[in-house]
């Protein structure tokens, strides 16, 4: 008898629209319900890489763009984990990002906390790492909107402008299905 697994449910959108809120609340509610669960978050600024990752981000240091997409990466692989974000955020061609993510674990959800670049300006902290501008934010946001049409990825968009509350019951509802489903399913690969 083959035996079950977790799911491997990733949460996207711009800066400030409320990932690491609403993990922590997913991974509290999962938890509380009795179902293992554990978050991981990137970049991972807890490993070598992470820390010139981060760096680079508090405006610490410089790096070439395509140097710190692969930096990026290659924080995921420390964990083998998931493609997040990070390609989108140098503009590159979404090819040339891919690449060096092909083979990591395929998510079986990615919810994209859709939230307008001029909203996130008004949360707390915006501003404070170097991608965070309003304009480099919309952006991003273009290139979530052509990932997710161009994707094989199950992604579901949630509307990040409401209550907390809100948005929290739907990644909940959404998590639940996902992980009920994957189960009895084979984790993929990226790309692939």
């Amino acid at each position: 008898m083959a035996t079950k697994r977790g799911a491997l449910i990733v949460l996207e959108g711009v800066d400030k629209a409320g990932k690491t809120t609403q993990c922590n609340k997913l991974v509290s509610a999962l938890q509380q319900s009795g179902r293992p669960a554990e978050m991981l978050r990137f970049p991972d600024r807890t490993t070598t890489i992470g820390q010139m990752i981060s760096a680079y981000l508090e405006k610490k240091s410089e790096l070439e763009d395509h140097t710190i997409h692969l930096l990026f990466s290659a924080n995921r692989w420390e964990l083998v984990w998931f493609y997040n974000s990070s390609c989108l955020l140098q503009g590159f061609s979404l090819d040339w990002c891919k690449n060096s993510d092909t083979g990591l674990p395929n998510p079986d959800l990615v919810m994209y906390l859709q939230l307008s670049p001029a909203q996130a300006a008004l949360r707390g902290q915006f501003g404070e790492e170097r991608y965070e501008t309003s304009n480099f934010q919309r952006k991003v946001q273009q290139k979530f909107e052509q990932l997710i049409q161009d994707s094989s990825v199950n992604w579901k968009v949630i509307d990040a402008s409401r209550s907390v509350e809100g948005v929290h019951n739907d990644i909940v509802n959404l998590s639940i299905n996902t992980i009920n489903t994957a189960q009895n399913q084979e984790l993929g690969e990226l790309w692939k």
